[in-house]
């Protein structure tokens, strides 16, 4: 799903681009959820966001999308030195519910979502394509005249990445992407999110609880708990006293 940023002196892996997220804070009520929230998100990164329950790391994405209200600023430097506050989104939230006993295909779907007219009008040929070359890019050609509702978790997901990137956006938004995919789907989707960074040369917030994966994935790690605890490599983050009192986690004692 794609979504209608201060400039940062940074060279990505394919130029100079930068977000920058300045004194993020959401309220809900009388509770606030975040609070001085400060990020420069670089081209080309993937940026893994941890922390306890309830630290608001959905909710920073959400606020970012502007399905939440919030306070602060938002700025994007992109590669030619322009600058916006309006960078392009792509989102694939934590939670998608559908009917799975609708026989809507996938391609229904995806030009439904897309075009904005329904399913059960005519698809025109360069509509069609136009889908079939958004799932080749993340292998999912198979899936095209597959009804939505048998989609495994994985299959689900590399749809709706498909969607996430038509067009390709200035950032990618994951929300716990892999939650419900098995150990072999896990795999293969972190895979194909490495190589569409690379092609594409992608800024990603990812959220995840699967803490051995972005060790092994992440660029950056930031430790959340309603507010920025730490913005660090992995080995420094999940090294860290913040990082294990955040877990309540004790300490090793050596014997």
């Amino acid at each position: 799903m794609n979504l209608p940023a201060r400039s940062c002196d940074y060279k990505g892996h394919g130029g100079l681009c930068c977000t920058q997220v300045v004194q993020f804070g959401v309220t809900i009520g009388s509770e606030t959820v975040l609070k001085n929230v400060n990020l420069h998100i670089h081209c080309g990164e993937l940026t893994a966001i941890i922390g306890p329950n309830g630290a608001g790391k959905s909710t920073l994405l959400k606020a970012l999308i502007g399905l939440i209200p919030h306070s602060g600023e938002l700025h994007y430097l992109d590669a030619k030195h322009n600058r916006s506050e309006h960078p392009l989104f792509g989102y694939i939230p934590q939670d998608f519910s559908f009917d799975r006993d609708s026989p809507v295909s996938v391609l229904d779907f995806m030009v439904a979502c897309r075009y904005r007219f329904p399913v059960w009008f005519h698809v025109t040929k360069s509509h069609q394509k136009r889908i079939e070359k958004s799932l080749h890019e993340v292998g999912a050609d198979h899936l095209l005249h597959k009804k939505m509702g048998v989609l495994s978790g994985g299959e689900l997901q590399r749809v709706l990445l498909a969607l996430a990137l038509e067009p390709v956006p200035n950032i990618l938004l994951l929300d716990e992407p892999v939650s419900g995919v098995d150990q072999s789907g896990t795999t293969l989707f972190y895979q194909l999110v490495s190589d569409l960074r690379k092609q594409y040369d992608l800024s990603i917030l990812l959220v995840s609880h699967d803490l051995n994966n972005i060790e092994q994935i992440a660029d950056r790690v930031i430790l959340l708990n309603k507010t920025v605890l730490l913005n660090d490599t992995p080995a420094n983050v999940f090294s860290s006293q913040e990082y294990r009192t955040a877990f309540s986690l004790k300490d090793k004692v050596s014997e």
